[in-house]
């Protein structure tokens, strides 16, 4: 083998170091590490510097990361919601339903129902307003991009202050937030998901961090849709001021009766005011609080340089002032009334702005409260807990005030007029009167007050009496509805029948369940004042039907032209003209003679009515009317618990005499109309026997020269008898007519007929 030749070339490991650096004067550096340098510190502060930087190094990293994420999800959202914004006009009327206003007889407005609305822009409102609601509630809006940091920091700072949870009480919302509430963060009403509206509303404006969280990228959208100016806007069209107040353009028409463009200082700031609690801080309820929360805004307003000192001081001595539709607050029960009587699509439930021109008289209606007020202010004890309604109408039925209970009411309140049921007592007793009267029988004929016991099928005998448990043997009709005689009206009712009885009572008015049973005549059934008034009407008008009405006609605001005409007034004839006349006279008896003296209206002034008290007194009425007015009392307590001492005869006629002076104060003093055919008279009644073998119908017989006790009767008037229809008759009902000619003569038909059965 050949060897090589030359010198053979060394094998060498690659270099994987550099060269150590040298220093300046050519010496190598010291220090094994790649020329950095010697290892500063021990094992231990190495270990711990280290793990610091790799802490940080991942912190940082973290951070920046999350950072950017939740910045491209903030983003994100902010495009979500922004691409879902309408236009800024679309947003302003918030209302899930329209408004109804009332007019009264003189074309005035007395209250409103629903939710009122106006829509302003920028330049329909006062400045100064634009201004109040800025310094209240978010004096860096024109500087903030919809969320506010530095309030929202302020707020959870106070709120832990004042022992509250850090999103307990105050907010920190901007008012860009308060609109995104305010619009349910897009959300419409889903009746598959909300039972109903309010159950909807209710969950839009609930509290909680994930809605706080979800508030942030929809205001920021609407920053990014909309001006500020335009965002103002909506907040001051959709936020709720009270009473039914949508906006402030409605707020200001409601409180102010005048345009949101035209409020000054302390009344803009007493609107601004209302946002933080619109209920507590009205100024219908509580109008001294209200203007104490003016004054707190009249002062963020002067901080901020949007008043000046001057203007200060004026605001706080000259406050604002309510208008005097919203000041008197009359005719709320009414206006209840209304709501619940109307086609529910056009008031309760409508979606459109309605007026409705009614028959309220705001002068009527003053004077009865001042009346009512008057009275329980003198003579009922302080604290008593006992109710009052009134009712008055025209006799064509067109209702002029109603008062449902002695507060006023706002919206919703409980009205005694119109919604308690109750027993009329000895106020139902005229329509037994009429049904007589409308028989033939005269003012004059006589009936037997005299004790009574009539046999009920299953429920055995019954025997009424009189309140004073006295007795007065036979009576005229008009002494037996003046004195209000129950044995005397139950016998009357037994001649004339109940079922006569029971349908002048029904088509009067009186519509609902009626007893069957003989205590039908004393008013044991239940009605409403209402139905009791507008029955009285009926009589008043001569006999012809009412049915209650108060709306006059119905309209939308956008159209001219009625919607809907009269809702009731006069019907058909119940019982003859002659009939009612003759009913009003026995009536005007009451007050002048009977039960209802205390009734009497000074200077003379004519009047009829009726008393009424049930049994255990635990309700006293007092029905009646002049030429103008008809109108009820009912007094009670709301347990149906027993008044003390009280009938009808008492408060309630007090009531009522005080509150027909009061309306008819400065009105011609006119006499009832009870006006006559030709040919009236008193109509001779004949007694009539039972069948059946009775021996005292057999003495009338034989008194009367009929044999036998069977008793010829050419003018029956009706089947007289005690007992109930489906039991065997027992007694005969004593119903002695007077005879033609002079009043006051003695018949000896009736003569004989007392003598016989114990009369007088």
């Amino acid at each position: 083998m050949k060897k090589p030749t030359g010198n053979p070339r060394r094998i060498a490991a690659d270099q994987r170091y550099s060269a150590p650096s040298k220093t300046a004067s050519g010496q190598p550096r010291r220090g094994g590490r790649g020329g950095r340098g010697p290892r500063r510190g021990n094992a231990i502060t190495r270990g711990v510097t280290g793990t610091f930087v790799l802490l940080w190094r991942i912190l940082w990293g973290s951070v920046w990361r999350l950072g950017l994420t939740m910045f491209l999800i903030l983003g994100l959202a902010v495009a979500y919601f922004y691409q879902g914004l309408p236009e800024a006009s679309k947003l302003f009327d918030g209302r899930a339903r329209g408004s109804v206003t009332m007019l009264d007889t003189d074309g005035r407005v007395f209250a409103w129902r629903g939710e009122t609305f106006g829509m302003v822009t920028s330049d329909k409102i006062a400045p100064v307003l634009r201004q109040a609601v800025v310094a209240t509630e978010d004096r860096r809006f024109y500087r903030h991009f919809g969320v506010d940091p530095r309030g929202i920091a302020s707020a959870i700072k106070i709120n832990l202050a004042e022992g509250r949870g850090a999103l307990e009480g105050n907010g920190g919302s901007t008012i860009t937030q308060q609109v995104s509430k305010l619009l349910c963060l897009g959300e419409t009403f889903d009746p598959t998901r909300w039972k109903d509206e309010a159950a909807f509303e209710a969950d839009c404006r609930a509290s909680s961090l994930w809605r706080k969280i979800k508030e942030v990228p929809y205001a920021m959208a609407m920053e990014v849709k909309y001006s500020k100016d335009d965002i103002l806007n909506i907040y001051m069209n959709r936020s709720y001021l009270g009473a039914g107040a949508r906006g402030f353009e409605a707020a200001a028409q409601r409180y102010f009766n005048k345009p949101a463009a035209d409020v000054t200082i302390p009344e803009a700031a007493m609107l601004a005011g209302l946002l933080k609690a619109p209920s507590y801080f009205s100024p219908v309820s509580n109008i001294a609080r209200s203007r104490d929360r003016a004054g707190v805004v009249l002062g963020l307003m002067a901080s901020q340089g949007y008043i000046t000192p001057e203007q200060l001081a004026a605001a706080k001595a000259e406050p604002a002032k309510l208008s005097r539709a919203a000041t008197a607050r009359a005719g709320g029960y009414f206006a209840d009334w209304l709501m619940e009587s109307g086609p529910g699509f056009l008031t309760s439930e409508t979606t459109e702005d309605v007026t409705l021109k009614t028959t309220f008289d705001q002068r009527v209606q003053r004077a009865a409260e001042r009346a009512l007020n008057k009275i329980f202010d003198e003579k009922v004890n302080e604290g008593s807990k006992a109710q009052a309604a009134v009712v008055v109408m025209s006799s064509d039925g067109a209702v002029r005030a109603m008062i449902g209970g002695r507060s006023n009411t706002a919206d919703g309140t409980f009205n005694r007029a119109t919604q308690a049921r109750r027993q009329p007592g000895s106020s139902f007793k005229p329509f037994v009167y009429a049904a007589a009267l409308d028989q033939g029988y005269s003012p004059d004929s006589r009936v037997l007050d005299a004790p009574l016991t009539i046999n009920i099928r299953g429920s055995g005998p019954w025997s009424p009496q009189n309140y004073t448990r006295n007795y007065r043997g036979e009576v005229t009709l008009t002494t037996a509805l003046s004195q209000s005689l129950n044995t005397a009206t139950i016998r009357l009712q037994e001649a004339v029948g109940r079922d006569a009885v029971r349908r002048i009572a029904e088509d009067f008015g009186f519509a609902h369940d009626l007893a069957s049973g003989p205590s039908l005549g004393l008013g044991v059934s239940e009605t409403t004042l209402l139905e009791m008034t507008g029955a009285y009407a009926g009589i008043r008008n001569g006999g012809t039907a009412v049915r209650p009405y108060g709306m006059i006609e119905l309209r939308l605001k956008s159209d001219e032209r009625p919607l809907i005409g009269q809702s009731g007034g006069m019907g058909t004839r119940v019982i003859s003209q002659k009939a009612a006349g003759e009913l009003i006279g026995m009536m005007r008896n009451v007050i002048q003679h009977g039960t209802g003296t205390r009734a009497k209206l000074p200077g003379g002034r004519d009047a009829a009515g009726k008393t009424g008290t049930t049994s255990s007194y635990r309700d006293a009425w007092f029905i009646g009317f002049t030429d103008q007015y008809v109108t009820g009392v009912w007094m009670g307590y709301d347990d149906n618990k027993p008044l003390k001492g009280v009938t009808g005869g008492g408060l309630p006629a007090e009531i009522w005499q005080a509150v027909m002076a009061e309306i008819s104060d400065g009105l011609p003093n006119v006499p009832l109309g009870t006006d006559f055919p030709d040919g009236a008279g008193a109509t001779q009644i004949t007694p009539v026997a039972i069948e059946g073998g009775d021996p005292l119908a057999a003495a009338l017989g034989e008194a009367l020269g009929q044999p036998g006790g069977q008793l010829a009767a050419p003018q029956v008037a009706g089947n007289v008898q005690t007992s109930d229809p489906t039991n065997a008759p027992t007694r005969p009902v004593r119903v002695v007519p007077q005879s033609q000619g002079a009043q006051g003569a003695r018949d000896p038909l009736a003569d004989a007929l007392g003598g016989i059965l114990g009369g007088t």
